[in-house]
């Protein structure tokens, strides 16, 4: 049995011990020895564990511990909020114990348990260890004003996404700050989104919008990755090329993380030495990406070819003349139009009209033309079915 099982598999046990004895009972307190004992052997190697609890996979650190699959208490801690733990500096005895009663609490709140205030207040003071929903945001970062929504017919529901926002946030720093890609959070997400797109057969439109324009690459990324896997599906390619294709979306602007706030947010044109910087994103994401897993080999090959245009325009300039990849034409027509239909320091949002006609006129020189072609005839049906239930709604209301 490796350290990281050793670690979740005396944490279970301690906290069933917890729940069956009272504080200073014998077997309550050896049971928090043995699992404090695990944690210490772990981080000797690891000082920097962390575990992931995704449906009922269990994640350490970029692998998946395949003999917890289907752990019960896996499921158990993400239904309480806690989809991952880290361990980021060296824990005590006491601080460990304490985080585990309160976690206990979150689990199974009883009489005269401390409230939220308190265990949060705890919690501050505990600054090894961290845990919540996945895209655990940093030390004082502030929580977004509003949660990005997934629109549907009508308006009559709408998905929540700010979980998924605040995981694809909460990786973006983490390739900032560590240079580390979390994998499993990315599937984590497309697996969300893909829920999401099915989860009713009239939503249409998949677009999450922003209320900052500086939330711009994380609300893009979920468009993208939604908007192409959407497309896929009505190109009717295979369901695991469904999934890939969503992860290589999601990436798709992943070396934007190197490019400075200032010239993100411009509201301006670039000059030309911040064109140069902005330009270069494309080469950054594919490095980051093949670093952190050769077997995102694809997602790679779309972060560095997605600004490549059909006829050799745009960037990077290859040093051979080749075609695209097939999931690199999808993103590529995603990536305009999303980014066409959305408001800019220096622009409005475009209609959903103009932004087809746009990529209309431009198939055969930007676009693959058959890829252009099925993505203007899904667009046009969706908003054939908006307007349809838009008229529905209007009759309805004013009858």
């Amino acid at each position: 049995m490796s350290d990281p099982v050793r670690v979740l598999t005396t944490l279970a046990k301690a906290l069933s011990a917890m729940g069956l004895y009272t504080p200073g009972h014998p077997a309550r307190e050896k049971a928090l020895d043995v699992a404090y004992e695990e944690l210490s052997s772990l981080q000797g190697r690891d000082p920097y564990a962390q575990f992931s609890f995704l449906g009922d996979e269990v994640v350490y650190g970029q692998s998946a511990l395949r003999e917890m699959g289907a752990w019960d208490w896996g499921r158990k801690l993400a239904a309480a909020g806690v989809q991952r733990l880290e361990f980021v500096d060296v824990v005590s005895r006491e601080e460990y114990g304490e985080f585990l009663a309160d976690l206990l609490a979150r689990m199974a709140p009883a009489p005269g348990a401390p409230g939220a205030s308190t265990a949060e207040a705890r919690h501050a003071r505990r600054q090894g260890i961290r845990f919540g929903a996945i895209g655990i945001r940093g030390e004082g970062a502030p929580a977004p004003t509003e949660a990005p929504r997934l629109e549907r017919a009508a308006g009559a529901v709408a998905y929540d996404l700010g979980d998924e926002a605040d995981a694809v946030r909460w990786m973006h720093d983490e390739v900032a700050t560590r240079g580390e890609l979390p994998l499993m959070e990315a599937e984590a997400v497309v697996r969300s989104l893909a829920v999401a797109m099915h989860g009713d057969s009239q939503m249409v439109l998949p677009l999450v919008h922003m209320k900052e324009f500086d939330q711009y690459t994380t609300t893009h990324s979920l468009n993208v990755s939604v908007l192409t896997m959407a497309l896929a599906e009505h190109l009717a390619l295979p369901a695991r090329d469904v999934r890939a294709f969503g992860v290589a979306g999601l990436l798709h602007d992943l070396g934007k993380v190197r490019i400075p706030k200032e010239i993100l947010v411009k509201p301006g044109k670039l000059d030309e030495q911040e064109r140069a910087v902005m330009q270069r994103h494309p080469v950054d994401g594919a490095r980051i990406i093949i670093a952190s897993d050769k077997n995102l080999d694809l997602a790679a090959v779309v972060a560095y070819e997605h600004h490549i245009m059909l006829d050799g325009g745009g960037y990077p300039k290859p040093h051979f003349g080749r075609c695209c990849h097939h999931a690199s034409e999808l993103v590529h027509v995603c990536d305009v139009y999303d980014a066409l239909r959305t408001h800019r320091p220096y622009r409005a949002a475009w209609e959903s009209a103009k932004a087809l006609g746009y990529i209309e006129e431009r198939a055969g020189t930007e676009f693959e033309p058959k890829v252009a072609t099925a993505f203007v005839e899904m667009v046009r049906s969706w908003d054939e079915r908006v307007a349809t239930a838009e008229g529905t709604l209007a009759k309805t209301e004013q009858s």
